[in-house]
């Protein structure tokens, strides 16, 4: 029986792919908004579900190789960017894609249930993927099938400029592929240590911070718990802006789990009286993907695939609240240092486990380390438990950003900021002061990874076919 993936090198898995290919159709997810109404422009949300197209074999061999005569099932991701070159690439092949038609030029990462590598799509003039390709025996054999299928489902749905966007899901008989976009800038794990004393300055502490926020609050829109969040799963991508990646241990509800209402908060933090002008203005803003300072997902910008309840006052700003999700697990999953207190003791969790990872997320960032490592991983969980929060003496870094990670470290759920009222009353912190949360995805990242890294890597890889160390 051949190695799983996790162990195959990169420069055999070219010749490991068949290339047959399967038609597929693709459509384009479209919006529609009314910016007559606040109320229209929040609730009518459309999307368009894509055609797939399916084939089928029977598994009659254990070695990927000999599945090349048999067809690949095809899932084509349901809304594709109109300026994606990728999108472009597979369309102008005509509309079919299979794992023949990607060449595998280097492993870029590894995890629990598979491998991540960059391809290139051929014929495409460079277009660059990252495939995550898994062995659905071993999977099955270590019972890790389900969460497979858990981050598939979750690529499947979401729709977000700091998430993934999944091009397509090939499966033959053996082996299953996510072809997702590549982030060139790596992880901010890694990036955090190429900085001065492998910590981040304030600055960008708080643009990342600022951009995990909001996909989180997607996320729990969404009714997913994302269960994992830590820098090495923080992509960055080309233009500098992040990436939430590996959903495997993430906790899907079905279509009622979310809680997003709407609500007209009578005196938002920050916030002016309200008049019929700015409702009309709000309304506007939100069908153009310009969030006022009420912070709505805009029409254009979000596409959540449940409708929200609706709360209302006499004048207030409009305000999304996802949280708190109707689901609550007692798995025991996470890194160890990120585990939040009421996931270790076992008593069950909920979406506020996001918030105690994010305290954690960002104390790392400003530190260079996580608030209640120990020793061993036994002594880290009782820190976690029972231990007070301590701030190192150096770096010497804002108040604000001290009362935040307090606020966020609080042990008892219950009293957590964010408990209640979730991204909303994060984003009203003092630490978040002056972000403009409408424009994120227009302001200038902290980092943005060279252009020509990628072209660079493909071009040693053709002249050596060797490995490449690429982060």
């Amino acid at each position: 029986m051949p190695p799983p993936p996790s162990l195959i090198p990169f420069t055999e898995l070219n010749s490991l792919f068949p290339p047959t290919r399967t038609s597929l159709s693709l459509s384009l997810t479209h919006n529609i908004a009314n910016s007559n109404s606040i109320i229209i422009a929040i609730v009518v949300i459309v999307r368009i579900i894509s055609d797939t197209m399916h084939s089928s074999a029977e598994d009659d061999s254990d070695n990927p190789a000999t599945t090349a005569g048999a067809e690949w099932t095809f899932t084509a991701r349901n809304h594709a960017p109109s300026s994606d070159p990728c999108w472009d690439a597979i369309e102008r092949g005509g509309g079919t894609l299979g794992l023949g038609d990607l060449r595998f030029v280097q492993r870029v990462g590894s995890g629990d249930i598979g491998s991540v590598y960059l391809v290139e799509l051929k014929g495409s003039n460079g277009c660059l993927l990252a495939a995550k390709v898994m062995d659905k025996k071993e999977l099955v054999a270590r019972n890790k099938d389900t969460r497979a299928k858990v981050e598939r489902e979750i690529l499947q749905v979401v729709d977000h400029p700091f998430l993934p966007t999944l091009y397509a899901s090939l499966d033959s008989p053996r082996w299953s592929c996510l072809l997702t976009e590549f982030c060139p800038g790596g992880d901010l794990h890694v990036l955090r240590q190429r900085q001065p004393d492998k910590r981040f300055h304030h600055a960008a502490v708080r643009f990342y911070a600022s951009e995990v926020v909001v996909a989180l609050e997607y996320l729990h829109m969404m009714g997913i718990i994302y269960r994992d969040l830590k820098p090495e799963n923080v992509l960055i991508r080309s233009d500098g802006h992040v990436m939430l990646t590996d959903f495997d241990l993430s906790l899907k509800g079905d279509d009622t789990t979310s809680t997003a209402q709407i609500v007209f908060d009578q005196d938002p933090p920050g916030s002016t009286s309200c008049n019929e002008n700015s409702k009309n203005q709000c309304a506007l803003a939100m069908s153009s993907c310009m969030l006022p300072n009420c912070i709505v997902p805009s029409v254009a910008c979000f596409h959540p695939k449940r409708g929200r309840r609706k709360r209302s006052s006499r004048c207030g700003s409009v305000e999304i609240v996802a949280e708190p999700i109707e689901i609550r697990s007692t798995s025991f999953v996470g890194t160890h240092e990120y585990l939040a207190p009421e996931v270790i003791s076992g008593e069950g969790h909920g979406n506020g486990v996001d918030w105690w990872t994010l305290g954690v997320f960002i104390f790392e960032l400003f530190y260079g380390m996580t608030p209640f490592k120990g020793l061993e991983h036994e002594l880290t969980l009782a820190n976690i438990v029972a231990r007070a929060l301590e701030f190192p003496k150096e770096p010497m870094i804002p108040g604000a950003a001290r009362d935040l990670i307090s606020q966020l470290l609080v042990k008892d759920s219950t009293m957590r900021l964010g408990s209640t009222m979730g991204a909303l009353a994060i984003k009203h912190h003092p630490f978040f002061n002056g972000v403009n949360w409408a424009l994120l995805r227009c302001a200038t990242p902290p980092y943005i990874p060279s252009s020509d890294k990628c072209k660079e890597l493909v071009r040693l890889y053709n002249c050596t076919n060797n490995t490449i160390d690429f982060y």
